[in-house]
């Protein structure tokens, strides 16, 4: 089935004369904001707020830090869409994106995008504080100039450093209760850092030949299967010891450590399963690099909820 073929019936790439119903617009201009995405952002952004405030933090407060990070993010996302849209409609799992199906034209993308980012900026601004719009602000800019425009295209490395503007969101919602940023914050944001080069190369494990097709120099299309399974067990490493280093720098309770020790074994556990496997020469669905991918996500869920119940612990 090609690209043209997968479209929504109706729609023609490029042009403006077919219908657009107005509910499928809607739930395009949603789509444009990656909203999945934007859980995970939120994972690492509200039980923050809950260990800065050593307690419950202002709900009003939650609720705002919420809101704006969802439109700054969205924003971010939206305008990689735009930027991305070439690449989109070569690869088979983004080809139903609202650009390339023709529901949402590149100019909508791009107002939508720019707008997002300024309404976000000016709502965290004026709701929360200015340093934590700035920081958001930051992030936006990163990942459309610095990963989107500067490094996806370029370098096998552009997760590593383009993970930077993923990472932010810790940042903003420390800042968001104290109006500062603190060594603990630093701490859970290069454990985000470190998090992301494994969670989204086993994921492009997956779906390498997509990239390949699209000329995207992702690690997994430049190295082969034990290449990435080896950095994925180094940055494992490395995002487990930091992830301890909260207990010092927070003072939490026990219970922090004992929970970031017992998930980041089961971590271990699965980044060096993956490794045997791909040593072995195992290949396609008996690969099962997706279980680590899945395993990431809920990694990262538990342990900032933990994050979040460790202040109400003696």
């Amino acid at each position: 089935m090609t690209a043209v073929e997968s479209r929504p019936a109706g729609v023609v790439v490029g042009t403006r004369t077919a219908p657009r119903p107005f509910g499928a617009r809607v739930g395009a201009f949603v789509a444009l904001t990656k909203p999945r995405i934007i859980e995970l952002l939120l994972i690492s952004t509200v039980p923050v707020m809950f260990l800065a405030q050593g307690g419950v933090p202002n709900l009003w407060r939650v609720l705002a830090v919420v809101v704006g990070g969802y439109l700054s993010a969205g924003g971010a996302n939206a305008l990689n869409m735009y930027i991305d849209r070439d690449i989109d409609a070569v690869m088979s799992r983004t080809e139903r994106r609202p650009i390339v199906t023709g529901m949402v034209s590149p100019r909508e993308a791009l107002v939508f995008g720019v707008v997002l980012a300024v309404v976000s900026t000016l709502w965290l601004g004026l709701l929360v504080n200015w340093l934590s719009s700035a920081l958001a602000l930051g992030a936006l800019l990163f990942y459309v100039f610095v990963y989107t425009l500067g490094l996806k295209r370029r370098t096998s490395q552009n997760v590593v450093w383009g993970g930077i503007a993923g990472c932010m969101p810790v940042l903003v919602g420390w800042s968001s209760v104290t109006n500062s940023v603190s060594w603990a914050a630093v701490v859970l944001f290069l454990v985000v850092f470190f998090w992301t080069p494994p969670h989204t190369w086993v994921l492009m494990m997956k779906v390498r030949d997509d990239y390949a097709k699209a000329g995207v120099p992702m690690l997994p299309v430049i190295r082969g299967n034990i290449g990435v399974a080896r950095q994925v067990v180094a940055y494992s490493w490395v995002m487990v010891a930091t992830s301890l280093l909260l207990w010092p720098a927070a003072h939490t309770s026990w219970l922090y450590p004992a929970a970031a020790a017992v998930l980041g074994a089961l971590w271990m556990k699965e980044a060096y399963a993956l490794q045997s496997r791909a040593k072995a020469g195992i290949v396609g669905a008996k690969l099962k690099e997706m279980r680590l991918f899945h395993w990431s996500i809920t990694y990262l869920t538990l342990l900032f909820l933990v994050v979040a119940i460790d202040p109400f612990v003696g």
